[in-house]
């Protein structure tokens, strides 16, 4: 999976990914920021979910020779930063990136959506919400 020139932007989708993170987008800032040239936002489902996923982006990023030069936010779980100095992980609870709405306060920022290419097993996709298991 070989999207972007930079290959860490690639180990950081496909960690994301892997660890089943939704609405991952990658916003290029260069020309835009002087604070970084891309950003990576991911929304995690719980607070561990968030944790994890940004735990697994500075681990699998450190053991590739570049660990982070800070992370934030960890305490919280809400919203985690990992900061890669030209690239920034933000990683949120869905409540903490709606509110803090990064894609708009960046609306020039050229960017690109990374679809979750996991879908639930057909025996979960052809039940119904109220659908209770018989056994």
């Amino acid at each position: 999976m070989k999207h972007h020139e930079d290959a860490r932007i690639d180990q950081i989708i496909e960690v994301l990914l892997d660890k089943k993170g939704t609405d991952i987008l990658l916003m290029d800032l260069r020309g835009l920021s002087d604070a970084a040239d891309f950003f990576v936002l991911c929304t995690g489902t719980s607070e561990q979910h968030v944790k994890t996923l940004a735990d697994e982006v500075a681990q699998s990023l450190k053991e590739a020779g570049d660990p982070p030069w800070h992370i934030e936010g960890g305490s919280t779980r809400r919203w985690i930063l990992v900061d890669f100095v030209d690239i920034v992980v933000h990683v949120f609870r869905q409540e903490a990136r709606d509110f803090y709405a990064l894609e708009r306060l960046w609306g020039d920022a050229q960017c690109t959506e990374f679809a979750d290419e996991w879908t639930a097993p057909p025996e979960v996709q052809s039940r119904t919400p109220f659908e209770f298991s018989q056994s």
